[in-house]
């Protein structure tokens, strides 16, 4: 193995563990995001975001703002 061998093996490995990183990092920020936040759903956003993900990312952009919107408070009436 030459030295361009080792060198081309070496930026694989390095843009591998990049790509590995980058969904990792995708797939837990909507759940921190939410459990920062307060959400009342934050553990179903976390798993919401982990399946999108995991199903072809179709629907992560609507999980990360999921993740922004909270549940509207329920307002008593008197009567």
């Amino acid at each position: 193995m030459s030295f361009l061998d080792i060198f081309a093996w070496i930026v694989l490995l390095v843009v591998a563990a990049t790509l590995v990183a980058c969904v990792v990092a995708l797939g837990v920020m909507p759940g921190r995001i939410a459990r920062r936040r307060g959400h009342p759903w934050a553990e179903a956003v976390a798993i919401g975001s982990w399946a999108t993900l995991i199903c072809g990312f179709v629907f992560w952009p609507l999980i990360l703002t999921w993740a922004y919107v909270d549940a509207p408070a329920r307002r008593e009436t008197s009567r």
